[in-house]
């Protein structure tokens, strides 16, 4: 092995590189298979316990795309129209009947709904100035800005807005687990995202929509409840439907009748009145009624008709809660309808630190909020002037915990509890952590690739490398004897330097690239098959086999770079100017070039020699 102790250094370090960067997929496969054989609750114990060690693993196992893993390709987009609501401190009908234009003229285009929102409000009144409805000192937004100065006020928060999103929906998504998730802005107000190994798409969903605005309400005195309980139900005892488009006043005031309130918490349906058909009337402190999951729209319907609204409490609007209280004979998940009051007493911008924990007795999971010095003076003016009272936990418009206030509670602590799982309660934690979303979002594109289906197209695309191999080593076998076999060790040898690029770059393996690995295999014996032709020749000249051996390697060397180094450029084209699937092939092009020259010319060449020159042995060439 005289001459040859470099090229062993080289193929044994890329081989252990390999190796090394191989490695974590391999404790990331044992780690998976593990955690699928643990229950619901242990497996989420287990993620917790261990979780900077699987996100090491997983940041450093070979990524598979979503063909191969399965996942979600989500299209979100950030609401400008809420940013801009929310931004205007002071409103009127026709600023919403303004905005509302706007929002619709925007859907059938890319045009900017800013751009659009001052061109109609100047169509509509040319001498009129937007400052009327923004105002803001941080900005020098006053009474006196033009409209381009609010235009480009406004620009720039909304570019803050979709900058900013995108920032908390990637430590969302990161917090969640997701291994290499790809989160990119797509034109002025979208985001593409998209998740590899994603199993819960509901639960997803959720964590990417939720603009994680917390708020603490108090609700409607029981009292009051029970009075506007017995008024909506008199209201459509007639039969009204909200639907209706008559305003008759005697409806409304019909509705001061008093009803027995136990006879209808007693009765299943009351047989013409179309809110009884889809709601259990409760009446018992702060419960308003009980809703079927099916029904909710259109209880949200009737409650929202403005005769009905005008029932209600000064300042008091209704909500669900967030985890079903029950079931109905068919199976359907009910949720309880509250009263709370539309002032926020207080807003998660005071929650400090969030985290899982578990209620003493119950042993079930709740999240624990910390607040600030400021946010724990208010909570504890708050339950001190409300001890008796029920404080509301809103997340996101819907209530998650609504506590009786006990005592005056200071140290600025507060609890989420009741919820449905771990699971659950992991997500809050994570959506508080990440901050509030400057904007909701809503999914406007989705796409999911199943793991089974992501399973089969890895079972497909490791056949196919399989038989690949199997079939070129098959013939190089029956075509070159003994050389042939030394080709094929080489070949394994490529496969795995190709995964270990990969691996070792952050590289993705997607069903392209899979392909690009068959491809590669193919190729990568025809640097051995021209160093053979070419050693056939040397030994047809009369030459003995080490001559030949070296006389072949030598003269094949030069048509060898040639053929590899064209492909190569070729695949860099690929990558610079295509995208997703193509730039899979192109890497995995790329990378089995580069893999399959170094087996072909430098660790055939070692097996050679040490059969050759160490063993004395001879070599067929077929």
């Amino acid at each position: 092995m005289k001459g040859n102790g470099f090229k062993i250094f080289l193929t044994v370090f890329f081989f252990a590189l390999s190796g090394y960067y191989l490695y974590p997929t391999a404790q990331n496969y044992l780690i998976k298979s593990e955690i699928s054989s643990l229950g619901d609750d242990e497996a989420a114990t287990y993620r917790q316990d261990n979780y900077a060690k699987i996100r090491s693993v997983e940041e450093k196992a070979l990524k598979l795309g979503l063909d191969l893993l399965g996942g979600m390709h989500v299209t979100l987009e950030v609401r400008v129209e809420a940013l801009i609501s929310e931004l205007a401190s002071d409103t009127d009908e026709a600023f919403f009947d303004i905005l509302r234009v706007a929002t619709t003229e925007v859907e059938t285009s890319d045009e900017s709904i800013i751009n659009v929102f001052v061109r109609e409000f100047e169509r509509r009144d040319p001498n009129a100035r937007l400052s009327r409805y923004f105002r803001n000192e941080t900005a020098a937004i006053t009474r006196r800005s033009s409209n381009e100065d609010v235009a480009a006020y406004l620009r720039t928060e909304a570019d803050q807005a979709v900058t900013r999103a995108i920032s908390i929906i990637r430590d969302r998504v990161d917090r969640y687990g997701v291994t290499e998730p790809s989160i990119q802005q797509q034109g002025t107000r979208r985001v593409i995202v998209e998740l590899p190994g994603i199993d819960d798409p509901d639960r997803i969903r959720g964590l990417l929509k939720g603009t994680a605005r917390l708020e603490f309400r108090l609700m409607v005195d029981p009292a009051d409840n029970v009075r506007t309980l017995q008024r909506v139900i008199e209201f459509y005892e007639t039969g009204v439907d909200s639907t209706a488009a008559s305003t008759d006043s005697s409806l409304v005031a019909a509705a001061d009748t008093t009803l027995d309130i136990n006879d209808l918490l007693n009765s299943n349906q009351a047989s013409g009145n179309v809110l009884l058909d889809v709601m259990q009337p409760f009446g018992q402190g702060v419960t308003f009624g009980r809703v079927a999951e099916q029904d909710t729209a259109t209880v949200n319907r009737l409650m929202s008709d403005p005769r009905v609204v005008a029932l209600f409490p000064r300042g008091v609007s209704f909500m669900y809660t967030s985890s079903a209280v029950g079931t109905t004979t068919e199976g359907h998940e009910v949720y309880d309808l509250l009263g709370v009051r539309d002032e926020i007493e207080l807003t998660g911008d005071v929650i400090t630190d969030a985290r899982v924990d578990f209620e003493q007795f119950s042993n079930t999971p709740e999240v624990t909020m910390v607040m600030n010095s400021e946010g724990s003076r208010t909570w504890a003016r708050l339950t001190g002037a409300n001890v008796g009272s029920n404080v509301a936990i809103v997340l996101d418009g819907v209530v998650y915990s609504y506590p009786n206030v006990l005592q005056r509670i200071t140290g600025g602590r507060s609890n989420i509890t009741k919820l449905a799982n771990q699971a659950e309660a992991q997500d809050i934690v994570t959506v508080l952590k990440s901050g509030a979303l400057p904007a909701p979002v809503e999914i406007v594109q989705e796409s999911t690739v199943g793991p089974s289906l992501g399973a089969s197209s890895i079972r497909a695309g490791l056949y196919s490398v399989l038989v690949g191999l199997f079939f070129v080593a098959l013939f190089m076998i029956m075509y070159y004897r003994t050389s042939g076999l030394i080709a094929n060790l080489a070949l394994i040898l490529n496969l795995i330097f190709i995964l270990g690029i990969l691996a070792g770059f952050g590289a993705t393996l997607t069903l392209p690239g899979i392909a690009g690995i068959v491809l590669t295999i193919g190729m990568a014996v025809d640097a051995n098959v021209l160093i053979f032709e070419r050693i056939r020749e040397e030994q047809s000249t009369g030459k003995t086999l080490k001559a030949s051996i070296e006389g072949g390697y030598a003269k094949a060397l030069s048509a060898i770079f040639d053929s590899n180094i064209t492909t190569f450029f070729v695949g860099v084209i690929l990558y610079s100017f295509g995208i997703g699937p193509i730039q899979g092939f192109a890497v995995t092009l790329m990378a089995g070039i580069l893999s399959s020259m170094f087996t072909a010319i430098v660790f055939t060449r070692i097996i050679m020699d040490y059969v050759v020159i160490e063993k004395k042995k001879s070599v067929s060439f077929g």
